[in-house]
């Protein structure tokens, strides 16, 4: 996948060139009716905070965002030198601007629990592709104690929610597994270009399968301070889940950060099943930074890239119900852009296979 990652800085440099060293507008004066960021520039002093001691009030912003935000990912073993398993995932994103949400989805959200009124409402609109092989790509008959070939092509829609100390996200996604998704063009085609080794089981894949998959997640947000260093640690935990014929699963976990502008996100995007991060990114300064660990617990009822296809025969394995992940990364914010990467650990997903899985995740993400 190389020619994949220089597109992906092909993509970022530009945005990076383009980032002002500094806002220059005059600042705008706070709502009355809501409470100062204490992270703002121009916000009052907020009363001191014990060293060691967890805040978990963290007040919404003053001043609405107004910025949309684009985002690409990339999700790929080439990262840990291997190529099987979930093998690449790519996806290209558009969050909304803060209630900049048609009526009629704010009137359907609202009532909601997890859209109360004190939220700030985004929509967001995602187009991607992920795959799956067996252990080994080069052999063209089918492998019945291998994870199946499997392509799938999505698109999805959701809204997001920040309420300044919690994130909602509920996403529906639509999309076809098979054949029709074209992933094995698309593995082909890479592989050609950059002269490795040719993928030689397509013909044994899932059959097309429409799917249609709903998921949600809410993140808590809280950080301690350390006055001896200057830099912050927050601790995100979350619960979420899915319901569909792709995905059917629990999903609970915790990350941890450490580093400079916390508040600005919930931490970097990832590629479903995975739940944790955020799209947006609202940046209280011209530059920050964290690094982050994290660990996640998955309680699996349906997955069909292990169990197969729903209405017919198909290549199958037995599946593990539990499967743990655990990632590390840095993030980096400067002026309007976002850029991070997150190394991902993942357990033995079904009976049989050799070893964990390992790969990375590289993202992109402008405002504007």
């Amino acid at each position: 996948m190389r020619a994949t990652i220089i597109a992906l800085f092909a993509l970022a440099l530009p945005a990076l060139a383009a980032v002002p060293a500094a806002a220059q507008g005059q600042p705008v004066p706070p709502r009355p009716d809501v409470k100062p960021d204490p992270l703002a520039p121009d916000a009052p002093v907020r009363e001191p905070v014990i060293p060691g001691g967890i805040n978990t009030e963290v007040p919404p912003r003053v001043i609405k965002d107004d910025k949309g935000i684009l985002t690409f990912q990339l999700e790929n073993d080439l990262f840990t030198g291997t190529d099987r398993h979930y093998t690449n995932g790519v996806r290209l994103s558009y969050l909304s601007a803060e209630n900049a949400v048609p009526d009629w989805v704010e009137n359907a959200a609202r009532p909601l629990p997890f859209f109360a009124d004190e939220g700030n409402l985004r929509v967001s609109y995602a187009l991607g592709q992920t795959m799956f092989t067996p252990e080994d790509i080069t052999v063209a008959g089918p492998q019945p104690d291998e994870r199946p070939w499997a392509g799938f092509t999505w698109g999805t829609i959701g809204l997001t929610n920040d309420a300044g100390s919690r994130l909602d996200n509920l996403e529906l996604i639509l999309g076809i597994v098979g054949p029709a998704s074209q992933a094995d063009d698309t593995q082909e085609f890479v592989h050609d270009l950059i002269d490795t080794t040719d993928p030689n089981g397509w013909d044994n894949q899932l059959h097309n399968e429409p799917i249609v998959n709903l998921s949600y997640k809410r993140t808590w947000r809280g950080w301690v301070e350390s006055e001896a260093l200057g830099l912050e640690v927050d601790a995100a935990p979350y619960v979420g889940g899915a319901l569909g014929n792709a995905f059917t699963h629990g999903n609970v976990g915790l990350t941890l950060r450490f580093g400079d502008d916390l508040p600005a996100d919930y931490g970097p995007p990832r590629i479903r099943p995975t739940l944790p991060g955020s799209d947006f990114f609202v940046p209280q300064q011209d530059f920050g930074w964290y690094v982050f660990a994290g660990v996640d617990g998955r309680l699996v009822a349906r997955n069909i890239f292990l169990d197969g296809n729903t209405f017919r025969d198909s290549a199958s394995v037995e599946k593990n119900v539990v499967v743990g992940e655990l990632q590390a990364g840095v993030a980096v914010t400067i002026g309007e852009v976002r850029l991070a990467y997150t190394h991902v650990v993942r357990s033995r997903e079904y009976e049989g296979q050799d070893d964990l899985d390992r790969f990375g995740a590289l993202s992109v993400s402008l405002r504007f």
